[in-house]
């Protein structure tokens, strides 16, 4: 029991090692030092979102499960690396590539945790993939708030012409649940406010915006 154990222990520590590189793989998102964000940041402020909303959510929500998820979704980019949806929506090819790539890891990471809960870090990544359960809705719905808020906070000079219209697709990934819709509510209002300081249209953004992303 003592030699397995260890055996699982090493497993972990293999895993937390890759895992490392979450802490510099950088995202697309910058912060409002004028720094880029590290993927483990991102992951980090998902799982403080989740605490704070789950006294508030409309139905009964397994939270172990749901940090899990959090906590595991993007695990995969320490292997696959980051890439920005702004690349996706580009070129769909790149798209098919970051896909291909994250089954590579996901595969991976299983068989270096075979011994111990590989196979439960497996199905918690598909289970956000899919979003079919509403712990997967959740997170899946925190993903696109905490990118948004992150722009919120960051200076326009960093946002893509393309971010001013994404601002205000969120909509269809929180309609499930009323308290995640109120936050969005006040997300995007955070955004039009911003823009607006700036001397930008919301009014013809969030027309374009409709246009562009049925």
């Amino acid at each position: 029991m003592h030699l397995q154990k260890v055996t699982q222990l090493k497993a972990i520590l293999d895993v937390l090692q890759l895992a490392e590189k979450l802490k510099f793989e950088l995202r697309h998102s910058w912060l409002s030092n004028g720094r880029q964000e590290s993927v483990a940041e991102h992951t980090w402020r998902m799982s403080l979102m989740a605490v704070l909303l789950e006294p508030l959510l409309e139905h009964p929500v397994d939270m172990v499960k749901l940090l899990k998820m959090i906590i595991i979704h993007d695990l995969v980019e320490a292997e696959a690396g980051d890439v920005s949806v702004l690349d996706q929506i580009r070129n769909p090819e790149i798209k098919k590539i970051k896909i291909e790539n994250e089954k590579r890891a996901i595969l991976k990471i299983r068989d270096m945790l075979s011994t111990s809960i590989g196979q439960e870090v497996y199905d918690l990544f598909y289970e956000f993939e899919e979003k079919q359960t509403y712990e997967a809705k959740v997170a899946n719905a925190i993903d696109k708030l905490e990118v948004q808020l992150q722009h919120n906070h960051a200076e326009l000079t960093t946002w893509e012409d393309i971010e001013y219209e994404l601002s205000f697709v969120i909509a269809k990934h929180v309609e499930f649940d009323e308290t995640i819709t109120l936050l969005k509510d006040l997300i995007e209002k955070q955004a039009a406010d911003k823009m607006e300081q700036a001397g930008r249209n919301v009014d013809e953004i969030r027309k374009r915006s409709e246009t562009l992303f049925k």
